[in-house]
């Protein structure tokens, strides 16, 4: 089977980067990932971790914006992320105020196919993240997720699946993703166990890679299969064992797969 690039998001790992970037950054590589993605710069500036990140030979591909941030200053925000060379900016999360089913949701979609079009001029493809609250319904009956790619096109906007919160939704990670063929370049890989519901005994908890509930081999495969460029190892909180550790245990995981 063809293999993709793996990344690790730098947001599991997020203590360690604030603390020494330099040190943290090259655990990364020599445990075997290829790439990083951002959540924020950790308290560096971007000459800084651009310097390291090539000096270690580590690819910074994307990077996870606040909506907030990008609205503030959209073409400031993007040649920052150009300078760092990543191909890829992503919305990560909307707050309360701004989701599916708020009065400034329309302006939220507007917003972002403004900077989806503006990331173009600079060679670079804006995404979407989602979580679960993507996963109500519209009037139209159709989730807001959908609703979403409905509104901006593929030329504005493409997404990177976090195939954690699509199963935590009741949908099929495997086929969420064969249902974006061609518009996910991005595949978020991130295993749990338990669910939100209050009804389970088990409680909702993140784990490594092949520790939890996900079917990860059909998810590598369909994400080859739908022209994923990357896929990207993240785990939000660790209660087992230390940040270090889970990135290890998941990209081990993803060698024994024949990654």
């Amino acid at each position: 089977m063809k293999k993709l690039p793996i990344a690790l998001q730098v947001h599991s790992i997020r203590e360690e980067a604030k603390k020494d970037f330099k040190k943290s950054m090259k655990s990364v590589k020599d445990m075997g990932y290829d790439g990083v993605e951002l959540a924020g710069l950790y308290g560096y500036t971007p000459e800084y971790i651009k310097e390291h990140t090539d000096s270690i030979g580590l690819e910074i591909i994307s990077a996870h914006v606040p909506y907030e941030e990008i609205i503030e200053d959209m073409k400031g925000t993007i040649e920052k992320y150009a300078f760092l060379g990543c191909e890829y900016i992503a919305v990560p999360y909307l707050e309360e105020d701004l989701r599916p089913g708020h009065d400034n949701f329309k302006l939220v979609l507007e917003n972002i196919g403004k900077m989806g079009s503006l990331c173009k001029e600079r060679n670079i493809t804006l995404l979407y993240h989602n979580h679960d609250f993507e996963f109500v319904k519209m009037e139209s009956g159709i989730y807001a997720l959908d609703y979403i790619y409905n509104e901006i096109p593929k030329e504005r906007l493409e997404t990177e699946l976090d195939t954690c919160w699509v199963k935590v939704a009741g949908e099929s990670p495997v086929e969420y993703i064969r249902k974006y063929s061609g518009r996910c370049p991005l595949i978020h890989l991130k295993d749990f166990v338990g669910s939100k519901s209050e009804n389970m005994d088990k409680k909702f908890e993140f784990r490594p890679l092949g520790q939890g509930v996900q079917d990860i081999p059909s998810i590598l495969k369909v994400s080859i299969e739908s022209g994923a460029k990357w896929v990207v190892v993240e785990q939000d909180k660790h209660t087992q064992n230390k940040p270090m550790e889970d990135a290890r245990i998941s990209i081990e995981y993803l060698k024994k797969l024949g990654w």
